[in-house]
């Protein structure tokens, strides 16, 4: 006896309880092994090709798309020495119209052999029938809304009557069921657990956006960035974009995407340098339940969670080298598999990367591949410093601290002449986050007093003179611990006389050597300078 009512309640069972399709595809040919003197039982599944180079059939496929993958297997040896459960091997792969089982998936019949002969021509492995006696064979195909989904196949020791071979037919079109289900609820899992990724990345993209704005500004130099923007946009090629950290590469990025057709998808970024190089293979490309030690449930990554869409590689200088080569396949193959999975999955994702490294000299370092960096740099967009925009200045402040009121509920202010030049004339070496965060916190200092701007004083701008800012810093020059702390001395001294003697607060010397009130009196202490600014 094959398989028994007893077994048909149980997969009609396991239908009800088991939404897991691995745990199912397990149960449906244990629970036929269980009930028949089957040597071996296999389920094969219907599935994109993926070892095509390597199947052992790859002259029989007739087009290298799809064929059957081995999903699920169990049986023991006469012996008991050999487990037929791994799923690898030379059969692990058939294409369709192959062989046997090949042929019931290419035609949709069922096969029944009541009596095997080792020497019969569709018969795959003769000496292993022989050696393990296999008397009858049964092929099933698992159909359901008349698509073929796979194959089950039963080599029994006994001979399998005509009956036998109506009660597995039942047994299939059940297991079939059982799939599609299974198939269903992963999938709606699947989809759930996307939208729940996807939103927590829009949400990010929300904040960043308002945080940010748009781009802004009216000079020649940033001209050149939009319309290199407008060019590329349409296009479907891979993005560099080049410049200082916090010239707004991510602006650029959010650009190029939201004028480009696929702006209805999600822009996805990923912060290269900030993923532990451990976790980055998962963070790319996902990872299936198991994979490794906290992988609770299958996780899609940022590659597929782009699909349609535009991929942000931030920090891509960052990557890390040993990764780099399935990152490579990945952008130009638009191919790769999840940790934990040897199915290959395909998605159609525009790759806008970003670094302020020079990726050239890190290529000749032997830091970063030739390769990637060309497959990355198609289009390369420079986005030029500040300092090398000063007319865009001006608007740009006035949008900073228009955003910032607003964020923070605060009354607005207006940037009076002075003012304007004062920010005109430093170098901003943080460039356009550097202008943000002084505005931010100017507004804020301001609610019960004047507004009024605090640069960084020791940071060089175009109102010292040339040699002033080589004073301050010369690379090639070696000072001692003496020299350093008298350097140290005049540095407060002058923090101390521009603020009036004031430590604390806004406007006072700590604030204007970017450090803490009660940091800055310790070193006075230390260094035996009163408030006044004269050494003790």
């Amino acid at each position: 006896m094959t398989v028994s009512l007893e077994a048909l309640q149980k997969i009609a069972l396991s239908i009800v309880e088991t939404r897991d399709a691995a745990l199912l595809l397990k149960q449906i040919v244990e629970g036929v092994a269980e009930h028949s003197d089957a040597a071996l039982v296999r389920l094969w599944l219907m599935e994109l090709g993926d070892v095509c180079a390597e199947c052992r059939f790859q002259k029989e496929c007739p087009d290298h798309t799809r064929c059957l993958h081995l999903a699920a297997s169990v049986g023991r040896s006469r012996d008991g020495r050999k487990d037929y459960s791994r799923l690898t091997g030379g059969f692990r792969r058939i294409p369709l119209g192959a062989r046997k089982v090949g042929r019931i998936a290419a035609e949709g019949r069922p096969m029944a052999v009541a009596e095997v002969a080792p020497d019969q021509e569709w018969v795959g492995d003769p000496a292993w029938i022989k050696a393990e006696q296999v008397r009858s064979f049964a092929g099933e195909p698992l159909v359901f809304q008349g698509e073929v989904l796979g194959v089950l196949c039963v080599f029994a020791r006994a001979r399998l009557s005509q009956k036998d071979f109506k009660e597995l037919r039942a047994f299939a079109g059940l297991a079939a069921v059982a799939i599609a289900n299974a198939r269903a609820f992963e999938e709606i899992n699947r989809l759930k657990n996307r939208l729940e990724q996807e939103n927590a990345y829009l949400r990010e993209e929300v904040r960043a956006v308002s945080a940010s704005g748009n781009i802004v500004g009216q000079s020649p130099a940033l001209k050149k960035v939009l319309h290199q923007i407008d060019l590329v946009a349409r296009t479907d090629a891979n993005v560099l974009i080049l410049g200082e950290s916090g010239v707004g590469k991510e602006l650029v990025a959010r650009a190029i995407h939201e004028r480009s057709p696929r702006a209805s998808h999600p822009l996805i970024k990923v912060n290269c340098g900030a993923i532990p190089d451990n976790l980055f293979e998962s963070e790319m490309f996902g990872h299936v339940k198991g994979a490794f030690t906290g992988a609770v449930r299958d996780r899609a990554g940022r590659f597929e969670l782009a699909d349609g869409g535009t991929l942000f590689l931030d920090e891509a200088g960052e990557i890390p080298l040993a990764l780099q080569a399935k990152l490579l396949r990945a952008v130009q193959e638009r191919q790769f598999e999840r940790v934990g999975e040897e199915r290959t999955r395909q998605v159609n994702t525009r790759i806008v990367a970003a670094t302020n490294r020079d990726l050239k000299s890190e290529v000749q370092a032997g830091r970063f591949r030739r390769d990637l960096f060309y497959r990355l740099s198609v289009f390369p967009i420079e986005v030029p410093p500040l300092r090398e925009r000063r007319e865009d200045i001006p608007l740009l402040a006035a949008s900073f601290l228009q955003a910032a009121a607003q964020k923070l509920n605060l009354k607005p202010h207006r940037l009076a002449q002075a003012q304007i030049k004062q920010l005109c004339d430093y170098d901003w070496p943080g460039n356009a986050r550097e202008l943000q965060n002084v505005l931010e916190s100017a507004l804020i200092l301001s609610q019960h007093t004047a507004f009024s701007i605090q640069l960084p004083a020791a940071s060089a701008s175009r109102t010292k003179p040339p040699g002033d800012v080589e004073a301050s810093f010369n690379p090639a020059s070696i000072l001692t611990r003496a020299e350093l702390r008298e350097q140290e001395r005049e540095s407060i001294r002058a923090a101390l006389g521009r603020a009036n003697g004031k430590v604390f607060g806004a406007g006072g010397a700590a604030q204007l050597l970017g450090m803490k009130g009660t940091t800055l009196a310790s070193r006075l202490a230390a260094l035996g300078i009163s408030r006044r600014g004269n050494a003790g």
